[in-house]
């Protein structure tokens, strides 16, 4: 079930500013999608889940500014079937997306690359945020996709990446969810900076279009 939060909403509270940021998980089954969610905000390791979707709440205060986490866990794609767990809704009430994979399971690792085609398919490439986790570091001796597939991969699409495990360490995650945050503030301060640009050219070109037809 996935509960209703308010998204990219900016909220005053007395002279502090809160800012909310949307994060969407997204991979494959058992890939530690909710692990991961639950040791960010709960600092705890749990196992074992059912196949629930849910959003989750956390407030944190990064530079001195309370961010509020709004954390979508999605439902699990199949190889091959990333478009049934990845909307236009989802898309458009992300600021940053996460894509999870197992470093144990290739299959994961090919729905990440499907799910960011579809990414860069319905979004322009630079308007939302996006990083690649490989879970499960702490299987070493199961790992079937490399430290170096998943760099290249990040690399070619222009993401962020990180290899994890949720189940031993709690700082790795924090780093994940933080760095994303950091982009997103990012992106937003470029689309205000780009927009005040436009917003100049416009006047600019309208004085002189005035001037012109004078």
């Amino acid at each position: 079930m996935v509960v209703e939060v308010n998204s990219r909403a900016e909220v005053m509270e007395g002279n502090q500013q809160r800012v909310e940021v949307n994060i969407l998980l997204l991979g494959a089954h058992g890939v530690g999608k909710s692990a991961l969610t639950v040791r960010f905000l709960t600092r705890r390791f749990i196992g074992e889940y059912g196949d629930i979707e849910s959003v989750y709440s956390r407030v944190d205060r990064i530079d001195g500014q309370e961010i509020c986490f709004n954390i979508w866990d999605s439902q699990f794609a199949q190889a091959g079937e990333s478009s049934c767990s990845l909307t236009d809704k989802q898309l458009q009430w992300a600021d940053g997306l996460i894509l999870v994979y197992s470093i144990c399971d290739r299959g994961s690792f090919d729905v990440v690359r499907q799910q960011l085609q579809q990414i860069r398919r319905s979004r322009k490439p630079l308007s939302v945020p996006v990083l690649i986790v490989g879970n499960k570091r702490d299987l070493q001796r199961h790992r079937s996709v490399s430290g170096e597939e998943g760099r290249l991969l990040a690399l070619s699409q222009r993401c962020g990446f990180f290899e994890v495990s949720a189940a031993e360490a709690y700082h790795g995650v924090l780093l994940v969810f933080h760095r994303l945050v950091d982009l997103v503030r990012e992106s937003r301060a470029l689309r205000k900076t780009n927009a005040g640009v436009r917003g100049i050219v416009r006047s600019v070109s309208a004085v002189f279009g005035k001037k012109r037809a004078e």
